[in-house]
């Protein structure tokens, strides 16, 4: 296989997502008890949580766009507090900024900065990651994310999309991702060639078809690999 350029996912195969979601939940909780404790006290974290999932499970129109879903939760919280004009700009900025406070795997940049300067990478992405805030812009020539294209991962319109933005055919990209179903079956429906970040080494789910291209425990392996693909 000749690869020409990479896709990568970003939450949980650059860096975890889950200690900056907790954060962003936490200090908005934090806003809220301090200038709308009625809103805070009747809609507690866990609340807002499942809140937040009632929303998304109503609106599956909005399965690819988590800020509008994370708006609607907020109007809805506030609307049952008898307010209808919530902060929306005040909390999404509170919210946005401790999203992207994330973490990088150690692994992580150093691949970065040894792919880049030999394939060109564009982040693939459904979450609402922001690599400006998180100071890797640099090391990706295009964004796609679910948001803006209007379909989300497995949906092969997406890999499609990036592909476009690349220049390349399917074939021609390496889909870079954790996640078995969204990452590599999409990817490989899409006809992209997969490498699957397994950080834990668990076995591949023999139930979602034929394996990816490439098993790897961290972005190191990955760079490793692809430099001895040539």
């Amino acid at each position: 296989m000749r690869i020409r350029a990479l896709t990568l996912d970003l939450d949980d195969t650059l860096w975890p997502v889950l200690p900056a979601l907790e954060r962003a939940d936490r200090e908005v909780d934090a806003f809220l008890r301090q200038h709308y404790p009625d809103v805070a006290r009747a809609w507690p974290i866990p609340a807002m949580r499942a809140l937040r999932a009632e929303v998304a499970a109503e609106r599956t129109d909005l399965a690819h766009d988590f800020t509008a879903q994370r708006h609607l939760t907020m109007r809805r919280a506030f609307a049952t507090c008898g307010i209808e004009d919530a902060p929306l700009e005040a909390l999404w900025e509170i919210y946005f900024s401790a999203r992207n406070g994330v973490e990088l795997y150690p692994d992580s940049l150093p691949a970065l900065e040894r792919i880049t300067g030999r394939w060109p990478i564009a982040s693939l992405t459904n979450g609402n990651a922001d690599l400006d805030r998180i100071g890797i812009r640099l090391h990706f020539a295009h964004h796609v994310c679910a948001r803006d294209t209007g379909v989300a991962k497995p949906d092969p319109r997406i890999f499609a999309a990036a592909a476009e933005r690349l220049g390349l055919l399917p074939a021609e990209i390496l889909h870079v991702g954790d996640d078995p179903e969204l990452d590599v079956v999409g990817a490989r429906d899409a006809g992209l060639c997969t490498a699957w970040i397994n950080r834990a080494g668990h076995p591949w789910p023999g139930a979602l078809g034929r394996a990816p291209d490439v098993d790897l425990r961290h972005m190191g392996e990955l760079v490793d690999w692809l430099e001895r693909q040539g």
